[in-house]
């Protein structure tokens, strides 16, 4: 079904590692910033896939952020970053 290979980094992962740049800004990954096990912020997004106060799947463009907690909401979300709160037990990237 889904191909289980590790992601190899691209052109412009490899650029930014040379020039010591964060790759999430030259090429559009998504950032995640944890604040403890209550808080969840998320750049450069792609969309929401699945949304519920038990799990919320967020599109991170070549693979899912898979968040998992109890009485997750999502406070705020714009095109670029989003918000998510509640208690965060496992985030799975796939």
């Amino acid at each position: 079904m889904g191909d289980k290979r590790p992601r190899r980094p691209g052109l412009l992962e490899k650029t930014a590692e040379l020039l010591d740049l964060p790759a999430d800004a030259l090429t559009g990954l998504p950032r995640l910033e944890l604040v403890g096990d209550g808080e969840l912020r998320m750049e450069n997004h792609k969309g929401i896939l699945a949304y519920g106060t038990e799990e919320i799947h967020v599109s991170g463009g070549a693979f899912v952020v898979k968040i998992t907690g109890h009485d997750l909401e999502l406070r705020a979300m714009t095109g670029l970053e989003l918000l998510v709160t509640g208690r965060i037990t496992q985030i799975q990237l796939g």
